[in-house]
């Protein structure tokens, strides 16, 4: 089975935390099907953190595993790298979340958290 489709994966993402009452916004649209899925979170306390695909052993996986690149940061040094990839890949999405909670909703790489 394939994996389902990125834009998909977002409204649902984003829908998760509306209801949840959190702000989740779309900062970058990127590719419908396949576009990579960046997680920027804004923990509300000045810190920030940002998630990003983990390398998979089953390329044909349906599930969508993340790794912290950053984990409470600064929102600089988040931006910083969202931008260089945005150089290198124009067609990634980057979600921006505001959440106090620990828990977003992502499946989280064991070897990153």
């Amino acid at each position: 089975m394939k994996r389902l489709r990125a834009d998909l994966w977002v409204s649902a993402f984003i829908r998760l935390h509306t209801q949840r009452g959190n702000m989740c916004v779309i900062r970058q649209r990127g590719d419908e099907i396949a576009g990579q899925i960046w997680i920027e979170v804004d923990h509300l306390d000045g810190s920030s953190s940002l998630y990003v695909p983990a390398m998979q052993l089953e390329p044909d996986s349906q599930e969508r595993i993340f790794e912290a690149r950053f984990d409470h940061a600064t929102y600089q040094d988040v931006n910083a790298r969202i931008q260089q990839e945005q150089a290198f890949d124009p067609d990634f999405w980057v979600i921006s979340l505001e959440t106090r909670d620990t828990d977003i909703g992502l499946n989280v790489s064991e070897s990153s958290a």
